[in-house]
């Protein structure tokens, strides 16, 4: 029988808690879900009003992986959900809202994926991201390298940038914008990848053709589509370890010197928040929102 478990007044079914999901760590679905209840105060408000895409790996990383993003079927009535415009049609998704919506959501072992805008105001992004991806031999260090440029360049535009891992090889920089849509932000994410590229040429590449990635960190501005979702922070990650996607302090990105040390866990997490707090909480601040020069 499946336990159900109250959360919040809501009764929540939660399945398959010894199956091993991580298997390089014998990370368990119950440890999962330990996990994500403990770490909600800070990954909840980075998900709410945002219709979330769910990357799902119900048997670990090496069995069947899909994308979700319709609201699955079986989601209970009290889980919130909203219509949104994708190319294909208007679409029905899942906002994680609650506890009891991220406790159901996470019980179908997912990733989260959000899109740089919330339900409300979908026409307006409100952040910025640039995904830097390496190619091997590349690592996170030279993403390091590179967001360090990056940063620089986005405070001459009075915008400050925060970082975060990808939970997998590369890194992640977020900027909380306002007063642009989110074909705007595409452009100007763009025009900052190709300046990166042409201050950097021997370490940045802004095109996505694979040939001229290697030894190289691709600057990823694309995901600032309407179209496109980017892991939210704090969440898992399909991985053979429970990687997180992580906020990081700038002395981490200067300091970091071999690509084990910007690697975290799902049991680092907590004592990190207990350290640092939410280090993308400036990015829920519509006061510390900038406009696009």
């Amino acid at each position: 029988m499946t336990p159900i478990t109250e959360v919040e007044g809501r009764r929540v079914a939660l399945s398959n808690l010894e199956k091993v999901l991580h298997p390089a760590t014998g990370f368990t679905k119950g440890e999962l879900l330990h996990y994500y209840a403990t770490t909600s105060d800070a990954l909840l408000p980075h998900l709410r009003d945002r219709p979330v895409s769910f990357l799902r790996y119900p048997d670990g990383p090496g069995g069947q992986v899909f994308f979700t993003k319709n609201v699955p079927p079986g989601t209970p009535d009290w889980v919130t959900t909203a219509e949104v415009r994708r190319m294909e049609g208007p679409a029905r998704m899942v906002l994680v809202q609650d506890l009891a919506s991220l406790m159901w959501a996470a019980n179908l072992v997912a990733e989260f994926h959000t899109p740089q805008w919330t339900v409300a105001s979908s026409d307006e992004a409100d952040r910025l991201v640039l995904d830097l991806d390496p190619g091997a031999p590349a690592t996170v260090v030279e993403c390091c390298e590179v967001a360090r440029w990056l940063r620089e360049r986005l405070a001459a535009d009075g915008i400050e940038a925060y970082a975060k891992t990808s939970g997998s090889k590369g890194l992640h920089l977020l900027a909380a914008v306002r007063g642009a849509s989110s074909e705007r932000v595409s452009e100007y994410a763009k025009e900052l990848a190709v300046e990166a590229e042409e201050a950097l040429p021997r370490q940045v590449v802004h095109r996505m053709t694979r040939s001229l990635r290697p030894g190289k960190v691709f600057v990823d501005w694309s995901q600032n589509a309407a179209r496109k979702t980017t892991a939210t922070p704090y969440t898992l990650r399909a991985r053979p370890e429970p990687t997180v996607s992580a906020p990081v302090t700038w002395a981490e990105v200067e300091e970091c010197a071999s690509p084990g040390r910007l690697v975290f866990r799902a049991q680092d997490i907590a004592a990190r928040l207990q350290e640092h707090g939410d280090l993308l909480a400036p990015l829920l601040d519509p006061e510390a929102a900038h406009p696009l020069p």
